[in-house]
Protein backbone atom coordinates (compact mmCIF):
# COMPACT_ATOMS: atom_id res chain seq x y z
CA UNK A 1 0.00 0.00 0.00
CA UNK A 2 1.33 3.50 -1.13
CA UNK A 3 1.94 5.93 1.75
CA UNK A 4 -0.84 8.03 0.77
CA UNK A 5 -3.18 5.51 0.57
CA UNK A 6 -1.97 4.61 3.86
CA UNK A 7 -2.30 7.78 5.74
CA UNK A 8 -5.77 8.04 4.25
CA UNK A 9 -7.09 4.59 5.39
CA UNK A 10 -6.14 6.10 9.03
CA UNK A 11 -7.23 9.43 8.69
CA UNK A 12 -5.30 12.48 8.06
CA UNK A 13 -5.96 15.57 11.01
CA UNK A 14 -4.56 19.21 11.06
CA UNK A 15 -2.93 20.64 14.27
CA UNK A 16 -1.74 24.00 14.84
CA UNK A 17 1.75 24.13 16.20
CA UNK A 18 0.75 26.61 18.89
CA UNK A 19 -2.35 24.68 20.08
CA UNK A 20 -0.66 21.17 20.69
CA UNK A 21 1.77 19.61 22.27
CA UNK A 22 4.51 19.06 19.48
CA UNK A 23 7.86 17.23 19.48
CA UNK A 24 10.57 16.61 16.89
CA UNK A 25 13.89 17.28 18.71
CA UNK A 26 14.48 15.21 21.48
CA UNK A 27 15.89 17.76 23.85
CA UNK A 28 12.22 20.36 23.25
CA UNK A 29 9.74 20.59 25.63
CA UNK A 30 8.11 17.61 24.61
CA UNK A 31 10.88 15.71 23.24
CA UNK A 32 11.02 13.00 25.78
CA UNK A 33 7.66 11.86 24.27
CA UNK A 34 9.78 10.48 20.97
CA UNK A 35 11.03 7.16 20.64
CA UNK A 36 14.47 8.63 19.73
CA UNK A 37 14.63 10.05 23.33
CA UNK A 38 17.32 8.95 25.78
CA UNK A 39 16.93 8.48 29.53
CA UNK A 40 14.15 5.85 29.17
CA UNK A 41 15.82 2.74 28.78
CA UNK A 42 13.79 -0.58 29.25
CA UNK A 43 14.33 -4.57 29.98
CA UNK A 44 13.18 -6.68 27.86
CA UNK A 45 13.75 -10.78 28.83
CA UNK A 46 16.48 -9.35 31.17
CA UNK A 47 18.60 -7.04 28.31
CA UNK A 48 18.85 -3.27 28.68
CA UNK A 49 17.52 -1.42 25.47
CA UNK A 50 18.62 2.01 25.36
CA UNK A 51 15.13 3.26 23.94
CA UNK A 52 11.64 2.63 22.79
CA UNK A 53 13.05 2.99 19.30
CA UNK A 54 15.47 0.07 19.39
CA UNK A 55 13.08 -2.01 21.40
CA UNK A 56 10.46 -0.97 18.17
CA UNK A 57 12.64 -1.85 15.66
CA UNK A 58 14.24 -5.08 17.15
CA UNK A 59 10.32 -6.69 17.00
CA UNK A 60 10.43 -6.64 12.94
CA UNK A 61 13.06 -9.47 13.33
CA UNK A 62 11.56 -11.96 15.43
CA UNK A 63 13.41 -14.57 13.96
CA UNK A 64 16.78 -13.27 13.59
CA UNK A 65 17.89 -13.09 17.34
CA UNK A 66 21.30 -11.94 15.62
CA UNK A 67 20.14 -8.87 14.33
CA UNK A 68 18.21 -7.97 17.49
CA UNK A 69 21.71 -8.66 19.39
CA UNK A 70 23.52 -5.80 16.47
CA UNK A 71 20.58 -3.31 17.19
CA UNK A 72 20.95 -3.70 21.21
CA UNK A 73 24.67 -2.96 20.55
CA UNK A 74 24.21 0.41 18.83
CA UNK A 75 25.67 3.43 20.24
CA UNK A 76 22.37 5.64 19.01
CA UNK A 77 18.49 5.15 18.17
CA UNK A 78 18.87 6.75 14.88
CA UNK A 79 22.39 4.24 14.29
CA UNK A 80 20.07 1.61 15.24
CA UNK A 81 16.93 2.12 12.46
CA UNK A 82 19.93 2.85 9.95
CA UNK A 83 21.30 -0.64 10.50
CA UNK A 84 18.15 -2.25 10.29
CA UNK A 85 16.96 -1.14 7.00
CA UNK A 86 19.44 -3.45 5.03
CA UNK A 87 17.39 -6.46 6.77
CA UNK A 88 14.33 -5.10 6.15
CA UNK A 89 13.03 -7.10 3.17
CA UNK A 90 13.90 -10.28 5.66
CA UNK A 91 11.06 -8.58 8.49
CA UNK A 92 8.37 -10.49 9.79
CA UNK A 93 5.82 -10.53 6.23
CA UNK A 94 2.99 -9.15 8.65
CA UNK A 95 4.71 -6.22 9.84
CA UNK A 96 2.06 -3.54 8.29
CA UNK A 97 -0.37 -5.05 10.33
CA UNK A 98 0.86 -5.37 13.84
CA UNK A 99 3.42 -2.72 13.43
CA UNK A 100 0.55 -0.67 15.33
CA UNK A 101 0.09 -3.29 18.09
CA UNK A 102 3.83 -3.00 18.67
CA UNK A 103 3.95 0.39 19.10
CA UNK A 104 1.37 0.32 21.67
CA UNK A 105 3.24 -2.14 23.61
CA UNK A 106 6.55 -0.62 22.80
CA UNK A 107 4.96 2.73 24.54
CA UNK A 108 3.71 0.67 27.50
CA UNK A 109 6.82 -0.56 28.56
CA UNK A 110 7.96 2.87 28.13
CA UNK A 111 5.90 3.93 30.56
CA UNK A 112 5.75 1.61 33.08
CA UNK A 113 9.58 1.18 33.68
CA UNK A 114 10.07 4.62 33.90
CA UNK A 115 6.79 5.30 35.61
CA UNK A 116 7.85 8.94 37.37
CA UNK A 117 9.35 10.64 34.74
CA UNK A 118 7.56 9.32 32.03
CA UNK A 119 3.62 9.93 33.28
CA UNK A 120 4.80 13.39 34.56
CA UNK A 121 5.84 14.06 31.02
CA UNK A 122 2.58 12.88 29.59
CA UNK A 123 0.59 14.75 32.24
CA UNK A 124 2.52 17.93 30.99
CA UNK A 125 0.80 17.93 27.94
CA UNK A 126 -2.29 18.85 29.59
CA UNK A 127 -5.17 18.29 27.22
CA UNK A 128 -3.75 19.05 24.21
CA UNK A 129 -3.41 17.18 21.23
CA UNK A 130 0.06 15.70 21.55
CA UNK A 131 1.75 15.36 17.57
CA UNK A 132 5.07 13.81 16.72
CA UNK A 133 6.53 16.89 13.81
CA UNK A 134 7.93 14.99 11.16
CA UNK A 135 9.29 16.70 7.64
CA UNK A 136 8.42 13.56 5.93
CA UNK A 137 6.90 10.86 7.58
CA UNK A 138 2.50 11.88 7.56
CA UNK A 139 1.71 8.28 8.75
CA UNK A 140 3.23 7.78 12.32
CA UNK A 141 3.65 11.97 12.23
CA UNK A 142 2.18 14.89 11.15
CA UNK A 143 4.09 17.03 8.18
CA UNK A 144 4.22 21.47 8.35
CA UNK A 145 2.09 22.64 5.04
CA UNK A 146 3.84 24.57 2.68
CA UNK A 147 1.10 27.28 2.87
CA UNK A 148 1.77 27.64 6.22
CA UNK A 149 5.03 25.31 8.48
CA UNK A 150 2.57 26.54 11.34
CA UNK A 151 -0.71 23.85 10.25
CA UNK A 152 0.43 20.42 10.38
CA UNK A 153 -1.44 17.68 8.97
CA UNK A 154 -1.12 13.80 8.71
CA UNK A 155 -2.52 10.80 10.44
CA UNK A 156 0.20 11.32 13.58
CA UNK A 157 -0.37 7.60 14.81
CA UNK A 158 2.12 7.97 17.64
CA UNK A 159 0.92 10.81 19.07
CA UNK A 160 -2.27 8.95 18.71
CA UNK A 161 -1.14 6.53 20.51
CA UNK A 162 0.47 8.75 23.24
CA UNK A 163 -3.23 10.21 23.74
CA UNK A 164 -4.33 6.66 24.05
CA UNK A 165 -1.75 6.09 26.82
CA UNK A 166 -2.27 9.32 28.46
CA UNK A 167 -6.13 8.54 29.06
CA UNK A 168 -5.33 5.33 30.05
CA UNK A 169 -2.74 6.54 32.50
CA UNK A 170 -5.42 9.30 34.06
CA UNK A 171 -8.06 6.27 34.55
CA UNK A 172 -5.59 3.55 36.04
CA UNK A 173 -6.64 3.77 39.64
CA UNK A 174 -4.58 0.34 40.58
CA UNK A 175 -1.34 0.29 39.03
CA UNK A 176 -2.25 -1.74 36.14
CA UNK A 177 -0.09 -0.44 33.71
CA UNK A 178 3.11 -1.00 35.73
CA UNK A 179 2.69 -4.80 34.40
CA UNK A 180 2.62 -4.70 30.70
CA UNK A 181 1.84 -8.35 28.42
CA UNK A 182 3.06 -9.11 25.81
CA UNK A 183 0.97 -8.00 22.39
CA UNK A 184 -1.07 -10.37 21.10
CA UNK A 185 0.94 -11.45 18.03
CA UNK A 186 2.11 -14.32 16.74
CA UNK A 187 5.89 -15.79 17.10
CA UNK A 188 6.46 -12.39 19.42
CA UNK A 189 10.29 -13.14 20.11
CA UNK A 190 13.12 -11.68 21.87
CA UNK A 191 16.31 -13.57 21.31
CA UNK A 192 14.82 -16.49 20.67
CA UNK A 193 12.44 -16.46 23.73
CA UNK A 194 8.92 -15.85 24.31
CA UNK A 195 8.98 -12.16 25.64
CA UNK A 196 7.88 -12.21 29.54
CA UNK A 197 5.60 -9.41 31.09
CA UNK A 198 7.38 -6.41 31.68
CA UNK A 199 7.01 -5.28 35.23
CA UNK A 200 8.03 -1.57 36.16
CA UNK A 201 10.04 0.59 38.21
Amino acid sequence: MALRDEVLKVGVREYVVDKCAPFRKTNERFGGLSNMAAGFPVHVNGVRIGTSEVLYQMCRFPHMPKVQWMLVGQSSPMTAKMKSKPYRAQARPDWDSIRVRVMRWCLRVKLAQNWEEFSRLLESTGELPIVEVSMKDPYWGAVPQEFDERVLSGANVLGRLLMELRMKLREDRNGALRVVSPPNVSGFLFFGRPVDNIRGD
